[in-house]
C-alpha cells in the first residue's frame, strides 16, 4: 500500500481470502488424525468379527433340563497368553441339587475362574468338570448357560424400568413374580419408595443407584430366572450385616433345589454352606464346613477370628 501496489480493498479481500483458507487446514489435520483412528479401529473390528470362539457353541447333548449336580475332577487351567502360571491346580469336589459350595480366598486366588469354568467362558487346561454326570465340554454352551444364574461383582443394569431390568432373564414373569423375588433379595422397599416404583427408569450401569442397590436387583434377576445352579460373587459385598441377614434368610426358601455356589470375603455370607473351600494361589488349601475349618485352626480360624475382632490363641 505504501508503495502504491496494492489498495486498501485488495489488502482486506488478501486478509479474508487467509482467514477462509485457515479453517480448512486446520481441520485438515484434525480430519487426517481422525481417519488414521477410524482405520486403526476397523481392522480391529474385523478381526473381531472374524474371530471364532474358542468354545464351541454346539456340542453333543441338549440340556432340556439339569438337576445341578456339579463336579470338578483334578481341574487345573491356565491362560493362553501365559502357559506357565496355573491359575488353578488340580481342583476336586462334588456338589449335589440343593446344596451349597462357598470359596473363600485372597483376592486372585482363582476364585472366579473357578466358577467361569461352570459356565463355560473358558474350558479347563487339563481335568474335566461335569453337569449332571457329563462332561461341560459336551453340553451346547448357550443351552446350558440358560440353566444357570450368575451375580458378579461388576454388576450391569440396563437403561431400562427397575422392572426390565429384573425381568431381562425372564421377560415373561408375571408381574407378581418380580416383587416376590425383589422382596427376597431386599429390594422391595426401597423399589416402592422410587418416584415411579418399578417403572422407574434407571441409568445405564444402574447410574442414580448405590452400589447395594444394584447388587438387590442383580440378585432378584437372577432368582427370577429360577436357574438349576446359582452362581453368587460376592453379591452381598456393599450392603450391611442386618440387611445380608435378610437375603440370607430369605435365599433358604428358594435355594433349596438349586446348586449354588457363594463366593465371599465374609464369614457371615458363607458359614451356613455344606462345604466350604480355601483357596489360596489356585490351590484348595482347606475345605470342610464352618464346625470342621473350625477345629483345624488354620486360615479359615484366623479369618473367622479377624472379622470377629477378637485375638487367635495359637497355642489352643
Amino acid at each position: 500500500m505504501i508503495k502504491g501496489q496494492m489498495s486498501l480493498g485488495d489488502l482486506v479481500a488478501f486478509n479474508g481470502f487467509l482467514w477462509m483458507l485457515n479453517g480448512p487446514m486446520r481441520m485438515s489435520g484434525w480430519l487426517i488424525n481422525d481417519a488414521q483412528r477410524f482405520i486403526a479401529s476397523s481392522f480391529k473390528i474385523r478381526d473381531m468379527l472374524k474371530a471364532e470362539s474358542k468354545i464351541p457353541l454346539h456340542a453333543e447333548k441338549l440340556p432340556h433340563t439339569i438337576e445341578g449336580y456339579v463336579e470338578f475332577q483334578n481341574v487345573s487351567f491356565h491362560f493362553e497368553d501365559d502357559p506357565t502360571t496355573d491359575i488353578l491346580k488340580n481342583i476336586s469336589f462334588q456338589v449335589k441339587p440343593g446344596q451349597t459350595l462357598a470359596i473363600l480366598g485372597e483376592t486372585g486366588s482363582g476364585k472366579s475362574t473357578l466358577v467361569n469354568l461352570i459356565c463355560r467362558f473358558y474350558d479347563p487346561t487339563s481335568g474335566q468338570v461335569k453337569i449332571d454326570g457329563v462332561d461341560a465340554k459336551k453340553w451346547q454352551a448357550r443351552e446350558l448357560r440358560q440353566h444357570i444364574a450368575t451375580v458378579m461383582q461388576d454388576i450391569f443394569l440396563f437403561s431400562d424400568t427397575i422392572e426390565g431390568n429384573i425381568a431381562f432373564g425372564a421377560p415373561d414373569a408375571s408381574m407378581e413374580d418380580i416383587r416376590r423375588m425383589a422382596r427376597i433379595a431386599d429390594a422391595d422397599h426401597f423399589i416402592e419408595t422410587m418416584p415411579e416404583s418399578y417403572d422407574t427408569i434407571v441409568g445405564e450401569r444402574g447410574v442414580g443407584l448405590s452400589g447395594g442397590q444394584k447388587q438387590r436387583i442383580s440378585l432378584a434377576r437372577a432368582l427370577l430366572k429360577q436357574p438349576s445352579i446359582l452362581i453368587l460373587d460376592d453379591t452381598t459385598s456393599a450392603v450391611d450385616m442386618e440387611t445380608e441377614v435378610k437375603i440370607q434368610e430369605e435365599l433358604k426358601k428358594v435355594t433349596h433345589q438349586m446348586t449354588t455356589f457363594i463366593i465371599a470375603h465374609r464369614i457371615s455370607s458363607v458359614k451356613d454352606a455344606d462345604e466350604i473351600l480355601i483357596l489360596s494361589h489356585g490351590e484348595i488349601i482347606e475345605r470342610g464346613n464352618h464346625e470342621e475349618l473350625l477345629e483345624k485352626q488354620g486360615y479359615y480360624y484366623e479369618i473367622y477370628h479377624k472379622q470377629l475382632g477378637t485375638e487367635v490363641d495359637h497355642n489352643g
